[in-house]
């Protein structure tokens, strides 16, 4: 891998590869003594055009983890608040030697247009861009998916016949798209559940169903349900009437939780606006993997990292022990 932008171009064969990879990685974080030597030597740089909490913190943790020196570096308070452009802040980095660039950009393709400029020769990695996509939080998502579905059978495994249903803000959501095309390629069945107002333009060409009722949606008896965080911030129109309409049908309250199958698991990326999209019983109940999201997001940003910046070095995680 030289670089990892999006899901829709990742095979099934790559995707299993990075699940069962962060497997391994998964295994050396129940140490006393976590961190691994493989990325000794190397300078990985958290590009962060926009503002993040989990998904930065995972990343450094991640890249510190396998021993790699971490620069973080945020748009505000930067050259960027002055007007430099992408290209000469790439530059910059190309000058201090980065080996990796973890980016975040508000602008749908930055990542793409970093890869391939010729700016920089570092590998390069989407943390989220635009409207576009968001590829370790679906590779996450998958990871956590296989772990409550199949337990200690879940390596090799790929998500076949499981079904999920997305729900939420998909119009503004990298998370959906990416979840989408990494679900498909993993030969899971994905539903998308929104008000017309919130469904992405061209899903109906998608391999996707899309349904506008949730009650519907979860009379089919989903293996996931995952919620999606209204993205206030990028509506600059009325998307649907009021807050407690949206509550009221297309919320998770506590009876649709109750009407979930036995084996159903609740997702949400996060960050949770309880009492709209989610409520705190369905939140905090035993089905939910919020936690499991974020802790597995270090392991698999380490498996990440560890595929596109290890290089010559092919030793398995195991190896570097």
């Amino acid at each position: 891998m030289r670089h990892l932008l999006d899901t829709r171009t990742l095979s099934r064969e790559d995707a299993i590869l990075i699940l069962d990879t962060a497997e391994d990685m998964a295994a050396t974080q129940q140490r006393e003594v976590k961190k691994l030597p493989t990325l000794r030597g190397k300078t990985i740089v958290n590009l962060f055009y926009e503002d993040s909490t989990r998904t930065r913190i995972s990343f450094e943790a991640a890249a510190k983890r396998l021993s790699a020196d971490v620069i973080n570096f945020s748009a505000k308070g930067s050259s960027v608040s002055k007007g430099e452009s992408l290209k000469d802040t790439a530059q910059t980095l190309q000058a201090i030697g980065a080996d990796g660039v973890v980016i975040r950009h508000p602008a749908s393709g930055a990542p793409a247009r970093l890869a391939s400029s010729g700016w920089i020769d570092a590998g390069v990695l989407n943390a989220g861009d635009g409207t576009h996509e968001h590829p370790t939080q679906a590779l996450l998502d998958a990871f956590t998916m296989r772990r409550r579905l199949f337990g200690d059978a879940s390596r090799g495994r790929d998500l076949d016949g499981v079904s999920v249903v997305i729900v939420g803000d998909l119009a503004h959501s990298r998370v959906a798209r990416s979840n989408l095309w990494l679900l498909n390629a993993l030969g899971a069945k994905v539903t998308f559940v929104a008000p017309e107002t919130l469904q992405p333009y061209g899903a109906r060409s998608w391999p996707v169903t899309v349904e506008h009722s949730l009650d519907a949606a979860l009379r089919t008896k989903p293996d996931v349900v995952m919620m999606l965080r209204i993205q206030s911030e990028r509506m600059h129109a009325a998307y649907f009437p009021n807050e407690r309409e949206y509550a009221r049908n297309w919320g998770l309250d506590d009876l649709r939780l109750d009407r979930l199958s036995a084996r159903a698991i609740v997702m949400h990326p996060g960050p949770m606006n309880r009492g709209l999209e989610i409520s705190s019983a369905a939140a905090d109940s035993p089905r939910s993997t919020v936690l499991e999201q974020v802790a597995n997001g270090v392991s698999v940003r380490m498996a990440a990292l560890y595929l596109l910046l290890s290089g010559e070095r092919r030793q398995t995680p195991k190896d570097s022990e």
